[in-house]
């Protein structure tokens, strides 16, 4: 059995949440969603959980993290192409995400940011390493 990772993300609007993370890509499993939480999956081992502050205090004493103003944690993601970073960008973008950093062009490596509606930050990149420098 392969690993599969579980991204818990509080969030402010649950429903607006589901909408940004399904207009760049992800798709809802409801057997794992109700009012206040909803798994969204992208692959067959990368699934973000969405959770209401209520439902993400339940799982932890500390306190949640305004990630509008600081970052917690940075999530990467590698895709298969430079076309299909640039097209996750701008579907973030366009769903009400945010672009905070100019994207970096290592020759090797092409990666860019996005925020999501609750500022929680995404790097996407692709890498080939028959460029990488020797």
């Amino acid at each position: 059995m392969s690993k599969k990772i579980f991204i818990n993300l509080p969030v402010a609007d649950l429903k607006k949440s589901m909408d940004f993370y399904s207009a760049i890509g992800f798709t809802n499993n409801p057997q794992f969603t109700d009012n206040t939480a909803a798994c969204m999956v992208l692959t067959e081992d990368i699934f973000v959980m969405l959770l209401t502050h209520d439902k993400f205090k339940s799982f932890t004493s500390k306190e949640i993290a305004d990630t509008k103003k600081m970052a917690s944690v940075i999530n990467s993601l590698s895709v298969d192409s430079n076309a299909e970073v640039n097209q996750f960008v701008e579907k973030a973008v366009a769903a009400g995400g945010k672009e905070p950093n100019k994207e970096k062009d290592y020759g090797f490596m092409l990666q860019r940011s996005v925020e999501d509606p609750d500022g929680n930050l995404w790097e996407v990149l692709y890498m080939d390493l028959s460029k990488f420098p020797k």
